[in-house]
């Protein structure tokens, strides 16, 4: 049902009394949203908050509680009612956090999907004509590319700008619709997210109405106009963000002020090196030589390309080692695969945890306990008991919010499912930890929690490597970092005087010839 109103004050999107109700769980208790035409509004809170409910009504994608209220522009719709169909016909876009872009088919096929070919009578594709509404696309929204480029050959963040422009291509003008971008730099490095906001405050100066969920509050301090801070599935207010700094946001998401993330001690020197890499090949790796020693936390700074993913790849046996050598506790290690690095104390956590490290559909016990699943079993019995309370001191040791052990790891949110993969890890006790991306996508306090069980499981005689696209995050965790650039390390930077000025400057030294 719709109704249309005498008039909408300049508002492109307002919600009201938004509610959401999943068995045993309140997820949105009559939440509310204005969003104005040329505002880039930022919508905040922690892990569990209510965010991604919101998103997903607004998608149609979940059907609201009846008693809500939906408006754009100047049309009414009862939230209960409200279906994809009615989001499209609205003029919502959505682009979620990782793109949806066909690597094999060129930027200008890939802006016709959805939109469909320019076609002749036949159902010939008018190849010029396509082209050049791909090159008109391409310059309206700043990406570097050509139309018969093929896609996969973008960078990161014009793999984002590209789906916007898909999005976006449509609208009768500048200032029509409502654009909703979920968490669009989560996986950028520094220097794309720049150029990815840049875009998105040139979209908002001709008039477009854009939604902007991050958990990056320096973004939401510099980008947006307003901020709406999310809660226990309510809506703790809207603010000017001229008025706001982060410790005024994080205690709006919390309900109370958190201690600043504490840069790690330096690790005592050691010579007890539990790794070794010299002259290291594989992947997009080329001969990368470094060592890390017990309890050390080693961060490796680089840019989309870098190789710095594929280092932890070779030394789980995901990417085949070409060349060189590592020695593991004082012995040769080439693993063959992951079961082998397993079996010689090395565990890894990769970027995508829903894809790559969690089982979804499984409950939260069976996450936890099933990298160890074995020692459950006596005389071809499950002791279910021994397994369920084993569950339960995880869930109390690594601050895992769940409603029990038997909740499906789907339902967690974002950060306590990281934390539930990291335990099934952490629980194993691995003499060398590998972590891609550890905190992308948690907030702000889920970080700083996950943060220090990662400093315990150090203090635990657990040597540890990190790569994150966050050089903020590798400064305040790391006790040394690594700079990786084509394949190489190009440079080393110690605690405490690491930044993330300093890691962003070395990863984009220049390798030395012959190096």
């Amino acid at each position: 049902m719709q109704t249309n109103l005498s008039k909408d004050g300049g508002h492109a999107l307002r919600l009201h009394g938004i509610g959401k109700t999943f068995p045993g769980t309140r997820a949105l208790d009559g939440v509310s949203l204005e969003v104005s035409r040329g505002e880039i509004h930022a919508l905040i809170g922690s892990n569990g908050s209510g965010k991604s409910t919101l998103i997903k009504i607004l998608a149609g994608i979940h059907a609201a509680d009846p008693g809500g209220e939906i408006r754009v522009g100047r049309t009414r719709f009862a939230a209960s009612e409200w279906t994809p169909a009615c989001a499209r016909a609205a003029g919502l876009h959505f682009v979620h956090q990782v793109p949806t872009v066909f690597p094999s088919l060129s930027v200008a096929e890939n802006l016709a999907i959805g939109r469909g070919f320019v076609t002749h009578r036949g159902w010939r594709i008018r190849w010029t004509e396509q082209r050049a509404r791909a090159k008109q696309l391409i310059a309206r929204f700043h990406i570097h590319a050509t139309p018969d480029m093929p896609a996969g050959e973008l960078g990161p963040a014009d793999q984002m700008l590209l789906v916007i422009a898909r999005a976006l291509q449509d609208l009768e003008d500048e200032h029509t619709g409502v654009l909703v971008l979920d968490e669009p730099t989560a996986s950028l490095p520094g220097p794309e997210v720049e150029r990815l906001l840049e875009t998105i405050r040139h979209r908002a100066a001709l008039g477009q109405a854009i939604v902007y969920v991050t958990h990056r509050l320096d973004e939401v301090l510099r980008t947006s106009h307003r901020v709406t801070v999310f809660r226990d599935g309510r809506t703790e207010g809207t603010f000017e963000t001229a008025g706001m700094d982060k410790s005024k946001l994080v205690s709006l998401m919390v309900g109370r002020a958190i201690a600043q993330d504490p840069r790690r001690a330096a690790a005592r020197a050691s010579t007890n090196r539990v790794l070794s890499v010299h002259n290291l090949a594989g992947g997009g790796v080329s001969r990368a030589s470094f060592d890390l020693r017990r309890s050390e936390i080693l961060g490796i700074a680089g840019l989309l390309g870098s190789g710095a993913a594929d280092i932890l790849r070779i030394l789980f046996g995901v990417v085949p080692m070409a060349s060189g050598e590592i020695i593991l506790h004082a012995r040769r290690f080439r693993p063959e695969g992951p079961r082998a690095a397993m079996a010689a104390g090395v565990a890894y956590v990769p970027p995508d945890r829903a894809l790559e490290a969690a089982f979804p559909t499984m409950s939260l016990r069976g996450n936890l306990t099933g990298g160890g699943v074995a020692r459950y079993f006596r005389s071809l019995r499950l002791l279910h008991d021994v397994e369920r309370a084993d569950a339960r001191g995880a869930i109390e040791r690594f601050i895992i919010r769940a409603s029990s052990t038997e909740q499906p790891q789907s339902t967690l949110s974002g950060g306590n499912q990281q934390k539930a993969v990291l335990a099934r890890c952490l629980r194993e006790q691995p003499a060398l930890l590998l972590l891609d991306e550890p905190t992308q996508g948690v907030d702000i306090h889920a970080r700083s929690e996950i943060h220090a069980l990662l400093r315990e499981a150090a203090q635990r005689s657990t040597s540890i490597i990190v790569v994150s696209s966050d050089f903020e995050e590798l400064a305040a965790l790391c006790d040394r970092v690594i700079g990786m650039v084509r394949g190489r390390i190009v440079g080393e930077a110690r605690s405490p005087s690491l930044d993330g000025r300093c890691l962003t400057e070395l990863a984009q030294l220049t390798p030395e010839v012959g190096a």
